[in-house]
């Protein structure tokens, strides 16, 4: 789906924004997809790791990021049982894809150093939950109660915990439940990407909204 709305500029450059300052100087990414993220991140840090599940999608996700000097790439599926010493881990649009998502964030922990920060964009509200979600592989969405249930399950300390792009999750319900698309490129993508997102960007940096597309998270590893 993600991949669909690559001209969604200003999104992903927000949400970008939203993560750098928890990074640290090597931080992994959990789900890197085609590297959108990785490749915005990656020039303001040291190191960076990209991963993949999918074995088709991590051969071209190497391919990618091939001329990265900065980025190693490597396969990970999570739960998994890793010990780690990463910076931070980050995870965008990618928990609500997995059932034990409680053993993911346990696995994301022990990946992260002591005191590092877990860093997540899940998608918001089980009402928003419409045909386009389960052709691609959801099986939840969020609030900030469930988000706050499952990281307090995981044994993170939470740090900030809000919900973001309030407009967005209105457009996004009339597109995919009451219209029934699938999100995709097109002038509707580019009319909202340029005209309305930076509108709601701005008014959320003074006002957080009680809702949103997406939940964002951030909770620490307990030192």
């Amino acid at each position: 789906m993600l991949e669909g709305l690559a001209t969604a500029v200003n999104h992903r450059r927000w949400f970008v924004e939203l993560a750098l300052p928890y990074l640290g100087d090597n931080p992994i990414e959990i789900g890197s997809g085609l590297g959108d993220y990785a490749i915005e991140w990656a020039p303001f840090l040291e190191r960076f790791t990209a991963t993949e599940a999918d074995p088709d999608r991590l051969v071209a996700l190497k391919e990618r990021l091939a001329s990265e000097p900065t980025i190693e790439v490597r396969q990970m599926l999570l739960p998994n049982t890793e010990q780690g010493d990463y910076s931070a881990a980050v995870s965008y649009n990618v928990l609500e894809h997995i059932e034990d998502h409680v053993g993911a964030l346990r696995s994301m922990r022990n990946l992260v150093r002591p005191g590092g920060a877990i860093v997540l964009i899940v998608p918001a509200f089980e009402f928003a939950m419409s045909p386009a979600d389960i052709a691609t592989g959801h099986v939840r969405r969020y609030t900030k109660k469930t988000m706050r249930a499952a990281l307090d399950e995981a044994g993170l300390e939470i740090e900030t915990l809000h919900y973001a792009n309030a407009l967005g999750l209105l457009g996004y319900y009339m597109a995919t439940s009451v219209f029934r698309l699938m999100p995709k490129e097109g002038p509707m993508v580019k009319v909202y990407d340029t005209l309305v997102l930076p509108v709601t960007k701005a008014a959320e940096r003074v006002v957080r909204p009680p809702f949103g597309q997406s939940v964002f998270a951030v909770a620490r590893v307990p030192s």
